[in-house]
């Protein structure tokens, strides 16, 4: 497992029974977590500042046990991230991520060229932000306007305002046709698809059915000195062996390099020699 070790202003304190207890900055944060299959075994539970509800019917709702801010920041070494619980339990971030920008930067800092990265389903701009810190030019594209605007935020927030950025609200697969029509080319190409989604006209994501013709696509939008190509994943019924093998299958037969795999995770403060898993990674590097 890639482990997200080296955050100061996050901690997963504990985990267990279906939930997960975080410190985001100064505030606690209780809220579910169906990979916590576990028992509980810290005392600090009811120090969490909100908790996250389930309803039955689907979706919930936070409970501010103490007051906290409709937003906060927190950092991770320069990058500065805005903190905002939402309706749907999420935070605004993902910190696990932070195996992916730690080698987003890498990747882009050891090439001897400035480089185009094109991040999709970008969410709040995590991986943006990362690549934008190591130099290099980004095109953001999520089918979410909310989102967007988070990403924006988050630039901000992080000092990025004067690098070359391009927020663009779109269904990805149609962005990346046009994209293919236009002869545009990357050196990257970053994306964190959900198990299912929606575009911005009602477009259907399945990622059983769509990722493969997705990386078909995005083949023909890597540069011929093209560099890495990342893919994360949240979808648990998915063998991360079987997304390799469509890399391995698609990028392989073009460019050399190698594809590999891992899932990735957080420490648990409380439980030395547990981790949290939050999902795979799949990563093709140019030699």
């Amino acid at each position: 497992m890639w482990v997200a070790d080296k955050w100061q202003d996050f901690k997963v304190l504990d985990a267990g029974e279906g939930e997960k207890l975080e410190q985001w900055g100064k505030y606690i944060l209780r809220r579910p977590d169906p990979q916590a299959i576990w028992n509980k075994k810290s005392n600090l539970w009811d120090k969490a500042d909100a908790f996250y509800h389930r309803n039955k019917s689907g979706g919930g709702f936070w409970e501010n046990i103490n007051k906290i801010p409709d937003f906060w920041e927190i950092s991770y070494d320069n990058l500065k991230f805005n903190i905002k619980p939402t309706s749907f339990k999420h935070t605004g971030l993902f910190p696990e991520q932070a195996v992916n920008w730690e080698w987003i930067i890498e990747r882009i800092t050891r090439e001897p060229q400035s480089l185009k990265i094109l991040n999709l389903f970008a969410y709040t701009g995590g991986a943006t932000v990362a690549a934008l810190s190591a130099g290099a030019e980004v095109v953001h594209i999520d089918a979410s306007r909310g989102m967007i605007e988070l990403a924006k935020a988050n630039v901000e927030s992080s000092n990025l305002l004067d690098k070359k950025v391009r927020f663009i609200q779109d269904d990805v697969i149609k962005f990346v046709q046009r994209e293919i029509r236009r002869g545009n080319k990357y050196h990257g190409i970053i994306m964190d698809p959900p198990a299912f989604g929606r575009g911005k006209e009602g477009e259907i994501w399945e990622i059983e059915k769509s990722l493969n013709e997705l990386i078909t696509l995005c083949k023909e939008l890597l540069s011929d000195d093209a560099s890495f190509m990342l893919i994360n994943s949240y979808a648990n019924d998915i063998s991360r062996y079987a997304m390799e093998n469509i890399l391995k299958d698609q990028i392989l037969e073009n460019f050399s390099g190698k594809v590999y795999s891992n899932e990735i995770g957080l420490s648990i403060e409380t439980r030395p020699g547990l981790f949290l898993p939050c999902g795979v990674s799949i990563r093709w590097e140019r030699d």
